[in-house]
């Protein structure tokens, strides 16, 4: 009788788990080229004075979709994103690649981020070039992220810090 309730309560975390996965918002397209989406990404970052940001994931990343929510719904850090950077999400699926020598392009252009696990924040210059990765698990609490520390982060690597003298 135990173990019935213990799997049946199993169950129903899983089952609320995956309700609150799929009301998440999909954010990351996989029809678009990831290299082509960067290289457009680094122009508007150019015309604008700004940064790019890059999180790669996809939308099997529970991590990733509660993120691009987070960054979405706060009033404050979405504006903030707006003013300093070209946010784009760049799909990649480490378990499922369409297209291996893509992906592994595109992989190490941004630096190899994947070491740190789902979501990764990569910052790229004006240039294109990557100036930092960040390991979106500093950023977390709980079961979601601590606003402090995901602002301190985007403070960090505007394009003003970056090149204050």
């Amino acid at each position: 009788m135990k173990k019935t309730l213990l799997i049946a309560f199993v169950f129903a975390l899983i089952s609320l788990s995956n309700s609150v996965n799929a009301q998440l918002k999909k954010v990351y397209n996989d029809d678009i080229d990831p290299m082509e989406q960067i290289d457009k990404a680094i122009v508007q970052a150019n015309e604008q004075g700004k940064f790019v940001i890059c999180q790669v994931g996809g939308n099997w990343c529970p991590w990733c979709l509660r993120f691009a929510d987070f960054i979405t719904k706060d009033e404050e850090i979405a504006k903030f994103i707006d003013e300093n950077f070209v946010y784009i999400h760049v799909s990649y699926n480490p378990h499922k690649s369409t297209d291996e020598a893509r992906d592994k392009a595109m992989l190490k252009r941004l630096g190899n981020p994947g070491r740190f696990g789902y979501p990764v924040f990569v910052v790229l210059d004006q240039d294109g070039n990557v100036i930092h990765i960040q390991d979106s698990s500093y950023l977390e609490e709980g079961k979601g992220y601590h606003k402090d520390k995901v602002l301190q982060f985007f403070m960090h690597w505007t394009p003003k810090a970056v090149n204050a003298e």
